[in-house]
């Protein structure tokens, strides 16, 4: 195991700062979008570069939201009248090598904190599936990885964090320093307040390295059981072929990994048991025809990557931590393979014992209407800590579709099974959801607009998605 060399180390990652003053920087009204670039909306978008311009805003703006690095898919990052872009927030403010404690900026990328502390066998906790995310909107998000039936989401490994809440003020919230305000921000979409600062704990790992092993499910009823006895694995999660039909309905490839020892690397692994972190091997140029996916190109991409995972089943092997977590980070703007109307992703999660019943039923609907993209992924999710956090005990997919005439009453469809089945969406790749969706999806949402009320008098922190939602 490597191991820092002093007890408590402070990294620094200020160079790609802004030069800090004292008032927020302003631009004129701009559109934004999300990472699916659906819907595209107006704002005023400001830049503060001390928390001296944070609290101006807190106290004056209206209809305010933080903006991290631009990956919720839909509207959520987006203020209803005014958008903070937290980017300059980008520095590492303390680190303790005997608990793995850090604290940082709410802008901080988990890449930076891969960068900076993988080299000494720190780990992030929990990752989705992108590097490219803050601190402040894993929090907002209370992201989840591969490894929620198991260890929770992200939300369960902050400590504590400050928030600029109404009037200016900087509050602290831990579990037992204004708990209620710590359980509603997350999760909370960022209408609790700015997140300006956060301390978190990282894993502890001895290797960059995954050992993975891969089982096929001819289809869903298979994968589902497959998920169920890897109950023990740290990471689990199904890519779904979700263009088979009839007996392959739902056929998938389930990835199980664990991080991998020092003493099980060999080889070119031995020599480098940490790599380094990479970037994008290749970028989008333009954005790509609209009848570049459809049901014929995507069902050669199922058939072609379905058989050569196939082929590496059973015995585990080794890759690297970024081909097993972050396998899209590797095509920078990727989303511009949807075209210029950009794509709705759909994440839902249902109760485990509906599982098996509302999921082929929606599978079946969309290989029938054929124009879901390759990107398909099945989870099974545990417990969560946030008032609106996401996940609860049950099943999650996540799959993307360009947009295209008649897919929002398409997706409404959708929308009623997973009510039916007790299910929900997930807020931060919602773009179209309908209020009554919402409402009956989140039990926890009148404790959280209380919360909400107390803390934000005026109501100045509103976000588009909170406005479509009556959040």
């Amino acid at each position: 195991m490597v191991h820092l060399e002093a007890a408590s180390t402070t990294a620094n990652i200020a160079d790609r700062a802004l030069v800090a003053d004292s008032a927020p920087s302003k631009t004129k009204a701009t559109v934004l979008a999300g990472w699916g670039r659906y819907p595209v909306l107006e704002t005023e978008l400001f830049a503060p570069r001390t928390k001296e311009a944070i609290h101006h805003i807190a106290a004056h703006g209206n209809g305010v939201v933080a903006r991290g690095n631009g990956r919720s898919y839909g509207d959520a990052g987006i203020g209803a009248e005014q958008t903070l872009w937290m980017g300059a927030f980008n520095r590492i403010r303390s680190f303790d090598t005997a608990t793995g404690l850090v604290t940082v900026e709410a802008g901080v990328l988990l890449s930076d904190l891969i960068e900076t502390f993988l080299p000494y066998g720190f780990f992030p906790p929990v990752v989705p599936g992108t590097k490219y995310v803050t601190v402040g909107g894993a929090i907002a998000a209370d992201v989840h990885g591969k490894n929620h039936h198991r260890d929770g989401g992200f939300g369960s490994y902050v400590e504590s964090f400050l928030l600029a809440t109404d009037g200016g003020a900087l509050i602290r919230a831990s579990r037992l320093e204004n708990a209620e305000l710590f359980a509603a921000t997350i999760g909370g979409m960022g209408l609790t307040g700015i997140i300006v600062e956060a301390t978190l704990r990282l894993r502890r790992i001895e290797t960059g390295w995954i050992t993975q092993t891969t089982v096929v499910a001819p289809d869903l009823d298979e994968a589902i059981t497959a998920l169920d006895a890897a109950d023990s694995a740290t990471y689990s999660a199904a890519w779904i072929d979700c263009l088979a039909r009839d007996k392959q309905l739902g056929r998938s490839l389930v990835f199980l990994g664990e991080h991998a020892r020092l003493d099980e690397l060999s080889g070119k692994a031995a020599e480098s048991p940490f790599l380094g972190t990479s970037v994008p091997r290749f970028t989008a140029p333009f954005d790509f025809p609209s009848f570049c996916l459809n049901r014929w190109s995507v069902g050669a991409f199922n058939e072609l990557y379905f058989r050569l995972g196939a082929r590496k089943a059973g015995a585990p092997f080794l890759v690297p931590f970024e081909s097993f977590f972050f396998p899209l980070d590797g095509v920078g703007s990727w989303n511009r393979i949807y075209g210029r109307n950009g794509f709705v992703q759909h994440q839902s999660v249902v109760p485990l014992d509906a599982a098996r019943t509302v999921l082929p039923e929606m599978l079946g609907r969309i290989a029938k209407r054929g124009d879901a993209s390759f990107l398909a992924v099945l989870k099974k999710l545990g417990p969560s800590d946030g008032v609106l956090s996401f996940p609860f005990p049950g099943y999650t997919l996540a799959l993307d579709f360009p947009m295209r005439p008649g897919l929002l009453a398409f997706l409404d469809e959708l929308d009623r099974l997973v009510v039916g089945a007790g299910g929900r969406l997930y807020l931060a790749k919602d773009a179209c959801q309908s209020r009554a969706t919402f409402e009956a999806g989140y039990p926890g949402l009148g404790r959280f607009r209380d919360i909400r009320r107390s803390i934000d008098h005026a109501g100045r922190v509103r976000s588009h998605l909170s406005d479509r939602l009556g959040i």
